[in-house]
């Protein structure tokens, strides 16, 4: 699946980390076990923008979306933030206290330097934690966010689990992998089944948000232009000097190696699936 690569190190810390499309090709191949290998993830894609497909003018548009107040002093998780693409849009379009949360304290780093470059540390929070451990009471946010991450604990699991932060009418919104089609081959359906179960159609997940207490207000697919322009052109851009810095080692050989034929299956296949971003707002309870 076209995952957010830091979600790979939180599986790794954790046991359930989102891979991401390098990830899952890493995992596939047997490379992936040691702190090593982790590492040199982190290191190809700390320089980065982005850590997966997305783009800030689609996260702009999911704010238009969902209603943001921008001047209303909002309080924003951004779970699973990596070097913080979304948390730094986020509070340089509003008035928000943007907390950032990632398991990975590399990423963390690079987004408390990248949010003091933008004059925005006053309102970004960086912190280094665990989706399923949030640092949050309960009814004490008004929108929760989250790119290429709730993979990590499975959609259901996540909207349900997180609900009870937003206040009543807050809004959650994030993106998911989902089939962009009713019907689609059978090898492709099987490799997507194989490596994330939950995988559905937009009107599976929105039915999902309904049943454990949210009202749907918007959903849109991510551009080809997200992946091809905003996350893999840039990441391509990075291999001869990641390598350079790794003296073209067997393990970042490997790991080029798998973003290449991630990148290879989605030009192929991805008529087939994307990233679906969803926004709801919490029901009130009763």
């Amino acid at each position: 699946r076209p995952r957010d690569c830091a979600l790979l190190v939180k599986s790794e810390t954790r046991g359930s980390r989102d891979p991401g499309v390098v990830g899952l090709a890493v995992f596939r191949a047997g490379t992936v076990g040691s702190m090593n290998t982790i590492d040199l993830i982190i290191d190809l894609h700390r320089g980065n923008d982005r850590q997966g497909p997305g783009s800030a003018a689609h996260t702009r548009l999911a704010m238009e979306l969902a209603g943001i107040n921008r001047s209303a002093g909002l309080a924003i998780a951004d779970i699973g933030c990596g070097t913080g693409a979304s948390a730094l849009v986020l509070a340089s379009q509003s008035d928000a206290i943007v907390t950032a949360i990632d398991s990975s304290s590399v990423f963390i780093e690079t987004l408390r330097e990248r949010a003091e470059r933008a004059g925005l540390a006053s309102r970004i929070r960086p912190m280094v934690g665990s989706m399923e451990a949030l640092p949050f009471e309960d009814h004490s946010l008004d929108v929760i966010w989250s790119e290429g991450a709730i993979y990590n604990i499975g959609f259901e699991t996540g909207v349900r689990a997180w609900r009870r932060f937003l206040k009543p009418g807050g809004v959650i919104a994030l993106s998911e992998l989902s089939w962009t089609t009713s019907d689609r081959p059978n090898d492709v359906e099987a490799h997507w089944l194989r490596e994330y179960g939950e995988i559905g159609t937009p009107a599976s997940k929105l039915r999902v948000l309904e049943e454990v207490g949210y009202s749907p207000v918007g959903f849109f697919f991510l551009p080809r232009e997200c992946w091809e322009e905003q996350y893999y052109a840039p990441l391509r851009a990075s291999f001869g000097a990641f390598l350079d810095r790794h003296s073209h080692s067997v393990e970042a050989r490997r790991v080029v190696e798998a973003e290449e034929q991630d990148i290879q299956l989605y030009r192929e296949r991805g008529r087939w699936y994307g990233y679906g971003f969803y926004i709801a707002r919490r029901r009130w309870d009763g």
